[in-house]
């Protein structure tokens, strides 16, 4: 019955959207669950200049609106429900439903735990791999020295990351110790509000090491160096960065980056604007962006990244269980 539901929502919804036709979205609005730097600002960012470019959007602008590891963001979208608006998020809105971490909600209506089933999934439109860098002048050379270090005086290696304890930065670093054979919980993590604010924390020396997405710390240029991502393979945009898998660390992780409509979203509205990133991917003005990003392409819309949503629900429920965080 399950299955014959899901197909008879997703016949209507198709129906909806093409009766619709005449609807044409020429701006979009992007609203940025973080501030400005991190990885969901350069999402959405490049995702509405290559729209832009490309003259499949007429006009895009941006709001960063960060605070409670994007619960601010989410619980905007909930009581607002704004038109032409849609919000990037990633595996942290995943996250934060299992977690426990209810953002900025205070009205009794919508208290308790927000996710992704509180507001219109669109698509998926890009994975983004995990990294750890240190401070261009930093002593660490690879990842091994981090642990050695580690190993020698636990405290003396903070790790910076761009959003709270159990959030996607602090797994990714979780993972990677866990895989040299260190307890994650042992680990300093120290959170900050956003992958900006992270990464000048690192070069303050608030943190030895900072943990965040890929296309992050390429963005960051030279103030880094990056030791290693959570990938099997080099990437073919970045040669020269090495993997933790190359290094002997069994730690692989792929962040997916995705948007989301307000609740009850318009069906030919959300067909419309799955379509357009679709559509983009193909372009030569994305792929300057996804170049630039070391973005790997992963389109996955509508029903198909619900389904998605749901079944890394269970996978990210067992990892953190895994990892001790939760």
């Amino acid at each position: 019955m399950k299955k014959i539901f899901i197909k008879l929502v997703s016949f209507l919804f198709m129906i909806g959207a093409l009766s619709s036709s005449a609807i044409a979205i020429d701006k979009l609005h992007f609203v940025v669950p973080g501030g400005a730097g991190g990885g969901w600002d350069g999402c959405a960012r490049g995702t509405g200049e290559a729209l832009v470019k490309s003259g499949l959007l007429e006009s895009a602008s941006f709001e960063n609106m960060s605070g409670g590891g994007g619960g601010k963001a989410l619980s905007w979208m909930i009581k607002t429900m704004p038109e032409n608006t849609i919000m990037v998020q990633s595996t942290p809105i995943v996250l934060r439903s299992i977690s426990r971490h209810s953002g900025y909600v205070s009205d009794s209506a919508a208290s308790g735990v927000l996710s992704y089933k509180d507001v219109t999934p669109i698509a998926g439109i890009i994975g983004d791999f995990g990294a750890l860098a240190v401070a261009a002048d930093s002593p660490f050379q690879s990842f091994q020295d981090v642990v050695d270090a580690y190993k020698a005086n636990p405290k003396s290696v903070k790790m910076a990351g761009g959003s709270t304890r159990g959030s996607m930065d602090h797994l990714i670093g979780a993972l990677a110790f866990q895989s040299a054979g260190a307890n994650p919980n042992d680990v300093v993590y120290i959170p900050y509000d956003g992958g900006g604010a992270a990464l000048a924390g690192l070069l303050s020396g608030e943190g030895q090491i900072l943990s965040t997405g890929f296309s992050e710390a390429l963005a960051a240029g030279d103030q880094v160096r990056i030791l290693g991502i959570t990938a099997n393979e080099r990437s073919a945009d970045a040669p020269s960065v090495p993997t933790l898998k190359e290094q002997g660390y069994d730690a692989y992780f792929v962040n997916w980056r995705g948007f989301f409509g307000p609740p009850n979203m318009n069906a030919a509205d959300r067909y419309e604007i799955a379509k357009m990133l679709g559509d983009m991917q193909s372009t030569p003005e994305w792929e300057v962006v996804r170049k630039r990003n070391a973005y790997v392409n992963i389109y996955n819309p509508g029903f198909d990244f619900m389904g998605f949503l749901e079944k890394q629900t269970e996978e990210m429920t067992d990892l953190m269980k895994q990892l001790g965080v939760i």
